[in-house]
């Protein structure tokens, strides 16, 4: 399947090879990945690539390349995945989420490719509700969730079991949600007179 959203300056789109550098700049990065307690070798990323790119063909689902649509630059990902199934979410949860290389950090990146995966999920997939998570003090991504319109859900915040106990900062992490309803509230409020 090929995916390809655009709007207001950004595109999501589907992984080439041409972005292998990026996606492992991204995932390498010690600033980006402050709140993961792993940094991916070229070949952990790779092979992640291609299971981003593999979820992508197969359901229209996945966490996409991000392309500045002016310059045609891979700036990172965002999208909506389906989850693994966990003790945490419900199997057929789907999550929204984001990461970017840090040169293009405070631009409104994130926050213009996130709202391009609401409306994907919510009209052309028709979920009910998606989730977003983040480590507790992940204050840029949360932020983004905010300004998405999603709202903290703190009956479902969770210590994940997968960060080892010698990460006891990065265990503890809040969730956001917005509802197939919330969605279209907020796009009918959003509407130019």
């Amino acid at each position: 399947m090929t995916l390809h959203l655009s709007g207001d300056g950004v595109i999501l789109r589907n992984w080439r090879e041409t972005d292998r550098d990026v996606f492992h700049e991204i995932n390498s990065d010690p600033e980006v990945m402050r709140f993961f307690p792993f940094r991916r070798t070229r070949a952990q990323s790779d092979a992640l690539m291609d299971r981003l790119a593999a979820s992508i063909a197969e359901t229209g689902l996945g966490f996409a390349a991000l392309e500045i649509e002016s310059t045609g630059e891979c700036a990172g990902f965002a999208g909506l995945a389906k989850m693994t199934p966990s003790s945490i979410f419900p199997d057929d949860t789907v999550e929204i989420g984001w990461r970017l290389i840090p040169r293009h950090w405070g631009k409104g990146l994130a926050t213009k490719a996130a709202r391009l995966a609401l409306a994907h999920g919510f009209e052309a997939h028709r979920l009910e509700e998606i989730v977003s998570f983040a480590v507790h003090d992940n204050h840029r991504s949360l932020a983004v969730m905010q300004r998405i319109g999603m709202r903290p859900d703190p009956a479902r915040d969770f210590d994940h079991p997968a960060v080892p106990d010698e990460f006891p900062h990065l265990k503890r992490h809040r969730v956001y949600v917005m509802s197939r309803e919330g969605w279209f509230t907020q796009k009918r409020n959003q509407r130019p007179e």
